[in-house]
This record gives C-alpha cells, sequence and structure tokens, in this order.
C-alpha cells in the first residue's frame, strides 16, 4: 500500500465538517479518526462518541476546529442499539474481549419471561459504569486500573432507557437479540449483564451495533472499510455534511 498522503493542488484545502462513518468490527474508533486525520490533512478531528473495537455502526466523526466544539452537542439525543446478548456466560469486561469468569445453567426461557424481563428496564434509573471503561478516575479511564487487576467502582448516575424490544431468541444457542432506546452515558454492557442475572444465568454482549444517535442514522453513514482503499477520499467527502447542516439536523427533523 502506497503511505503518501493524498495528492492536493496548489492552494487546494480540504474543507471541514462531519462526517458520519459505519465502524466496522475488530476496529478502534480511534482508528478511523486517524485516518480521517491523514486523509483530510487536518489534525483537530474527533469523534461525538465512541465504540469499542468489537462494535460497529454510526460513529459521529467532526472534522476542523470549529466542527470538534461542536462536539458536545452532536453527542446529544437519544441513542438507538441492536445488541446480541449470550446468556449463561459471564466476562470480566462484560463483553467477548474478556476472560470467562462463571457459567450457569440457561433455563427455560418463553416469550413471555424475557418480555417481562425486558420491560423491567425501561425507564429512568441509575447505571455504574463498568470497570473495563474509558470513564475517568482521577485523569485516568478505569480499563487502565483495571488491566493492573485494580478495579475502581465509580458512582452510579442517572440513565434512561427509553424503549427495549426483544428481537429474538435462539433457546439451541441461548442468543438473545434486543433493540435499545437510551439516553447519552448508558453502557449496554452493563444492561446485557443485568438482564442475564435478572433471568437467573448471567449473559455478556456479544455483538452491538449503533444505529442512531440523536438525529443521525447508520443508514446515511459512509463504510469504514473503503476509506482504507484508492478511493478512501473521495468516499468520504461524498458523505460530509457542512458544520451548519450539522447543526441544523440536531436542532430539527432527522435524517
Amino acid at each position: 500500500m502506497v503511505n503518501d498522503a493524498p495528492v492536493r493542488t496548489e492552494g487546494q484545502a480540504w474543507d471541514e465538517g462531519v462526517f458520519l462513518v459505519d465502524k466496522p468490527a475488530g476496529m478502534s474508533s480511534f482508528a478511523i479518526v486517524r485516518k480521517i486525520r491523514w486523509l483530510l490533512g487536518i489534525k483537530k478531528v474527533g469523534h461525538a462518541g465512541t465504540l469499542d473495537p468489537f462494535a460497529t455502526g454510526l460513529l459521529v466523526i467532526c472534522a476542523g476546529r470549529a466542527a470538534t466544539r461542536c462536539i458536545d452537542r452532536f453527542m446529544t439525543g437519544r441513542k438507538t442499539y441492536l445488541a446480541r446478548l449470550q446468556l449463561g456466560i459471564e466476562t470480566e469486561t462484560l463483553d467477548p474481549e474478556g476472560t470467562v469468569t462463571s457459567t450457569a445453567v440457561v433455563p427455560e426461557l418463553g416469550q413471555d419471561t424475557i418480555e417481562t424481563c425486558l420491560q423491567r428496564y425501561v425507564g429512568p434509573q441509575l447505571q455504574a459504569p463498568p470497570a473495563f471503561s474509558a470513564a475517568k478516575h482521577q485523569g485516568k479511564p478505569l480499563y487502565a486500573y483495571a488491566r493492573k487487576g485494580v478495579f475502581i467502582e465509580k458512582a452510579a448516575k442517572p440513565i434512561e432507557i427509553y424503549t427495549l424490544i426483544g428481537k429474538g431468541y435462539d433457546a439451541d444457542s441461548h442468543q438473545l437479540d434486543i433493540e435499545v432506546e437510551c439516553s447519552r452515558g448508558t453502557y449496554i454492557r452493563v444492561l446485557a449483564a443485568d438482564i442475564g442475572r435478572d433471568l437467573g444465568c448471567g449473559a455478556h454482549l456479544i455483538a452491538l451495533r449503533r444505529t442512531g444517535s440523536g438525529p443521525f442514522s447508520v443508514d446515511t453513514c459512509v463504510p469504514g472499510t473503503g476509506l482504507f482503499t484508492d478511493d478512501g477520499l473521495q468516499l468520504l467527502q461524498s458523505g460530509r455534511f457542512s458544520i451548519e447542516e450539522a447543526l441544523r439536523f440536531v436542532s430539527g427533523p432527522s435524517l
């Protein structure tokens, strides 16, 4: 692969703006940020809400100083996720990246039992960040402590689950699919673990896809894998929104 930056004609400057990217699994959010920074030749690039490496879906990327100043505004609004839970197995990180800490027999679960359980988690509530998370303690992320065997308990914060819908349960694999609409700051990993304990067998999150954030939808994203092709810059620019357009979406109708 050629490592030279995209060719620019004399005096040419790529526009700053807001870019919606569908992050693939196995890649960090920062890897997408780093690639966009390189493609655009703009140092000031950030995201309005991270996704774990195993997760996929919508990343809102802000490029340029004026855009990054608006990140907090782009992070407001409801988030929508599709998630898959593996019942009967708990992990240290509450997701597939952690070591297994316990296993249990999964009881027979009817649709009514599952729906009753899910509905208990709808509404305002308090939720504490997991030990393996980017939440900060004394300036360092919690995962930096947890990886050294030091587990910091942070105070629970108010969140809200607006809707929680069962999308299917496979009794053979003991995998449960759910769709969650929630407030900013909600950890779906924690929700998955809570649901598993409530069902009497434990659970961890094995797949997560963010489909919406505020007015932005994954349906309007450019594919993240395409950024790493020869046409990456053209693909990125084809999905660009000006800062003014993006701010109008935040305050007006959804995309």
